[in-house]
């Protein structure tokens, strides 16, 4: 386990009945990190944010937090933890509801309720703090139970599926106070399935499939090992670049999107190639850029290698 790692799974498994959800998984995040737990759904993630906070145990492997033995209920105090299943008390009014949260953190009520002001009022909430939890959408429910995780000031946060009905908006709200928990030192452990969120946000991935590792490490190492030779094109629209981004000579792979394209060279293929190829195949271009693949690129490609495997592997089996 590394020194400076504030959650440390080591070779975790859980079963249920007979279907394993979690398999040997083993990863580190790093203090003061926003580390992406990424995969499909029904890929585990859940499940390993449940076996962190000891809502659920391992049947096997074990789980340290900063670098301490107890479980994540011993130690609930250092963590903001945002179950996927949101859950509030509906009867009770926005402002005591996060005061009453807070206290059970260890909070003072006095603090609990001048800092539930602060963060009502930034996330857009000030004038439903007298309001029942019932009286509120969905995406305020969510806003407060947002606010219910980070009103204690924890050392770890843990988000599963944060944005999941959030509008743009306060999507990018929740953003940028993950940001600035970051920057103040605090670690973000969050999943998603979803690949331009993690982008933006993390400094390290790990990626699972079917309760397995793909990959894992910082964000620039990954898409650095996993990156082959990419070029991003973009055209106005009615043009027409299927023949070349069909040619095997030239493209190994191409996610195709009409106006817009990623592109995997073949391994030797000098890009210019490529430029060359479409400017004759009467393309108008407004983008043409060599560039690492983005993090949705490396896990469609890895996770529909993984899948495929292991499709291969049970019926080799069955």
């Amino acid at each position: 386990m590394s020194n400076d790692a504030v959650v440390a799974l080591q070779g975790i498994t859980k079963r249920y009945a007979g279907h394993i959800a979690v398999r040997e998984l083993t990863l580190n995040v790093p203090r003061g990190a926003v580390y992406g737990l990424l995969g499909p759904n029904g890929a585990g993630k859940t499940t390993t944010l449940r076996m962190i906070m000891s809502i659920i145990l391992p049947d096997e492997g074990r789980i340290v937090l900063f670098g301490e033995s107890g479980s994540g209920q011993d130690l609930s105090q250092r963590i903001g933890y945002l179950p996927e299943e949101r859950g509030l008390y509906r009867k009770m009014k926005v402002l005591d509801l996060l005061v009453f949260l807070a206290e059970i953190k260890g909070v003072d009520r006095r603090v609990a309720r001048r800092s539930g002001r602060y963060w009502l009022e930034r996330l857009g909430l000030a004038d439903w703090t007298e309001k029942k939890i019932d009286d509120l959408s969905k995406g305020m429910q969510q806003k407060v139970q947002f606010i219910a995780t980070v009103l204690h000031r924890p050392e770890l946060v843990i988000l599963d599926e944060p944005f999941a009905g959030l509008d743009p908006v306060n999507t990018q709200v929740i953003k940028d106070i993950v940001v600035e928990l970051s920057k103040s030192g605090t670690t973000i452990l969050f999943s998603t399935h979803i690949m331009q969120q993690a982008e933006k946000l993390c400094d390290a991935v790990c990626i699972i499939a079917r309760g397995q590792k793909v990959l894992d490490g910082g964000l620039a190492e990954v898409k650095r090992t996993h990156g082959g030779r990419h070029v991003v094109i973009a055209l106005e629209p009615g043009g027409s670049v299927d023949r070349v981004l069909r040619d095997r000579t030239l493209v190994l792979q191409a996610n195709d999107y009409g106006n817009y394209a990623e592109v995997e060279l073949v391994d030797g293929v000098d890009p210019q190639r490529l430029l060359h190829g479409l400017i004759e195949a009467g393309a108008r271009l407004t983008r043409f850029e060599v560039a690492e693949p983005s993090l949705e690129k490396i896990f469609i490609d890895k996770v529909g290698a993984e899948a495929a495997t292991a499709r291969a592997v049970e019926e080799t089996n069955a």
